[in-house]
């Protein structure tokens, strides 16, 4: 993989480095032992930590690769990944009802996490090879056949919330590629109508979680407990919060998964509305730097994968957030770099790279 000539777009870079560093900062608060005015949980600050500097050093490598040389290998990636989902199902050791994380040695490998990437990278291999036949219902069809094995073997773990990933990111994907929209218009409607076929499909707390979003108040201990507890937490922090290491719902206990997918929750509580903002902020700047990349780049590969980390890092953001506030469903999405986890992080920060490595080759 040979190094790619251009500058390294440094406001992109330097937003990706904040949240992951903020990441930390918010896993240490989260984690915070106030009875011992300590952190009992260091374990998942210094796992953070080190997580984040991998990150950092694979986007960095990644950055300053040239991503037409990395799609050399963009097959052979894919596979591997279906073979780790193939893998769990076969021989994965169920954890919180599913089978999701590879066990090596301390820590936990989480495939579907860089399913991901390897989808964004196969497609612009894909696409890139096929250019002459965008467009063709043949060519359409092919796309949605590559990317359903990876679809289909996460939905069975069962993780609905990154099988649903996989979706806005063929479309986007499809639609910057220069394939017909009708295409996908049925395609949506299609899924639309299949909905209650799907809903036979889904394991009981899939089903319990849907029917709570619709009205937590119908099991207040159960299944709607951390929504009712996160909602909570976010309007008590008010305008400005209460301060770091001062949120209530978090020190007390009542937020649980607090570390990971409702880790927005403590940092509304604690910073408040502002304090969100001031995040959600710096992931639009990763989104909008990533739409300038994907208007610039002459080739459609460069373009494919612009659209892909774009669309990738927009809809967890927007799915996490609204989670938390009671606006979607719970479906088990992280927030990018900000959730505890390493595969979660390390792939995010990969993703960047990649945006970073297509950005020095823009016209």
């Amino acid at each position: 993989m040979g190094t790619v000539r251009g500058r390294m777009d440094k406001v992109l870079l330097s937003a990706a480095l904040l949240i992951a560093f903020f990441g930390i900062f918010f896993i240490y608060s989260a984690t915070w032992d106030w009875q011992s005015g300590s952190n009992h949980f260091s374990a998942f600050v210094i796992k953070q930590s080190i997580w984040v500097a991998i990150g950092i050093l694979l986007l960095f490598f990644v950055g300053g690769r040239d991503y037409l040389k990395i799609l050399n290998y963009a097959y052979i990636f894919y596979i591997l990944n279906l073979i780790a989902l193939i893998f769990l199902l076969v021989f994965g050791g169920e954890r919180y009802g599913a089978r999701r994380w590879i066990a090596l040695g301390p820590v936990s490998l989480q495939p579907s996490e860089f399913v991901k990437i390897t989808v964004i990278l196969v497609l612009a291999a894909f696409l890139g090879d096929r250019r002459e036949k965008i467009g063709t219902i043949r060519n359409y069809i092919a796309s949605v056949l590559l990317v359903l094995p990876a679809a289909v073997l996460i939905f069975l773990q069962p993780d609905l919330g990154t099988a649903f990933v996989l979706v806005p990111i063929l479309f986007s994907v499809l639609f910057i590629s220069g394939e017909k929209v009708k295409y996908i218009v049925f395609t949506i409607g299609a899924g639309l109508a299949s909905v209650p076929l799907l809903w036979t499909l889904l394991k009981d707390y899939q089903k319990n979680r849907l029917m709570v979003f619709l009205n937590p108040n119908l099991d207040p201990l159960g299944a709607g407990y951390t929504i009712i507890q996160s909602k909570i937490a976010v309007g008590s922090g008010g305008m400005f919060g209460k301060g770091w290491l001062s949120g209530t719902q978090s020190y007390l206990n009542f937020l649980p998964e607090r570390h990971t997918d409702f880790i927005f929750s403590v940092i509304g509580e604690e910073w408040g509305f502002v304090g969100g903002l001031v995040l959600i902020a710096l992931y639009a700047l990763i989104v909008a730097r990533g739409i300038r990349i994907m208007s610039h780049v002459a080739d459609i590969e460069g373009k494919v994968i612009a659209a892909g980390v774009v669309m990738l890092i927009f809809f967890q953001v927007i799915v996490n957030i609204a989670m938390t506030i009671g606006l979607m469903p719970v479906v088990g999405l992280p927030l990018p770099a900000i959730s505890y986890g390493g595969s979660n992080t390390i792939a995010t920060l990969i993703s960047v790279g990649l945006l970073l490595s297509v950005s020095r080759r823009m016209g």
